[in-house]
């Protein structure tokens, strides 16, 4: 049977030409600004900049980047496209129900039949029909999956039902581990991914957030599987999008794609840990993080293999 990666060598990401805060998740995103916006206007034509900046620094270091545009005016977070579908080593794609109405025009047909052109797809579960009983899994947001043991760990929110999680897990092969994880205001994390960031040989983790002692030992537990080294972050460290960043695979050797805001919040020690498994590729998406998300929610990974290259098992 063929390992699987952690790091995916490709991304499809969104040129969004009408982002803007999304009104409908602000109710239960603790990150989001809801008073905040640039004072000139111009948020739109900023946040297209930072993807394009953001798309071809990426590039330059050798990551393969899908670019899709979205110029329609009724979805304010596409782009986000990690929480709609996520793809995987063995030709599966997963297609998500998203928790607020006006995310679920993010979904499109295009992007995977796009996808489904240069990769290898044999299997796809159309997990959407949930929505209509009020079931949600906002993919590799309300996910974060250790690709390598198999495990997908998931904080307990609206936008993830405990239900649906075993089901992906069922289908796809992974052991679910979910957890409660709230700020210093009981509110819960919002997404999986804010909260911790799984690379081939380190992990990057709030864990103070997780309040159960039982709960977080188990996740701590798992996460030191393979010999991973766990870095923690801080609360602080958390609210700045330290959590959300995303390990990519190049010729050169494996990169963390972060945010600036993020990496200006790590401290010089957990700067060098980072630094001894991938090199730190901080990205300005300042604007976008006004929604927010940060630059792991900006980046759907591609796990499928190429055409010409045989499925994982």
């Amino acid at each position: 049977m063929k390992n699987y990666h952690q790091a995916p060598a490709a991304v499809v990401m969104i040129r969004p030409h009408h982002f803007c805060p999304n009104p409908q998740t602000a109710a239960d995103n603790a990150f989001q600004k809801r008073h905040q916006a640039p004072v000139d206007g111009d948020i739109k034509s900023k946040a297209l900049a930072q993807v394009d900046t953001a798309a071809e620094i990426l590039a330059r270091h050798g990551v393969k980047v899908i670019l899709f545009d979205d110029e329609t005016r009724t979805t304010p977070d596409s782009v986000f496209p990690n929480n709609w579908f996520s793809t995987h080593e063995n030709g599966a794609v997963g297609i998500y129900p998203m928790y607020c109405e006006n995310r679920r025009r993010e979904r499109r047909e295009d992007i995977l039949a796009q996808l489904g052109r240069e990769y290898r797809v044999r299997q796809t579960f159309d997990y959407a029909r949930f929505e209509s009983q009020g079931l949600f899994l906002e993919g590799t947001g309300a996910m974060v999956l250790d690709h390598i043991n198999r495990i997908a760990y998931a904080v307990k929110s609206k936008r993830m039902s405990d239900w649906l999680l075993n089901h992906f897990c069922r289908d796809f092969n992974y052991q679910a581990v979910a957890f409660h994880a709230s700020d210093e205001n009981n509110v819960d994390v919002y997404h999986t991914n804010v909260l911790m960031c799984i690379g081939t040989g380190f992990v990057m983790i709030g864990s103070e957030l997780i309040k159960d002692g039982g709960e977080r030992r188990r996740v701590m537990q798992n996460l030191q599987l393979g010999g991973r080294e766990v870095i923690e972050l801080t609360l602080a460290q958390i609210r700045q999008f330290a959590g959300n960043a995303l390990e990519l695979a190049t010729a050169q050797g494996n990169i963390l794609a972060i945010s600036q805001t993020a990496f200006n919040s790590l401290n010089p020690e957990q700067i060098s840990r980072i630094e001894k498994y991938v090199r730190i590729v901080p990205l300005d998406v300042s604007t976008i993080e006004l929604a927010g998300g940060s630059i792991r929610c900006m980046l759907a990974g591609i796990h499928l293999p190429r055409k010409s290259e045989s499925l994982a098992g």
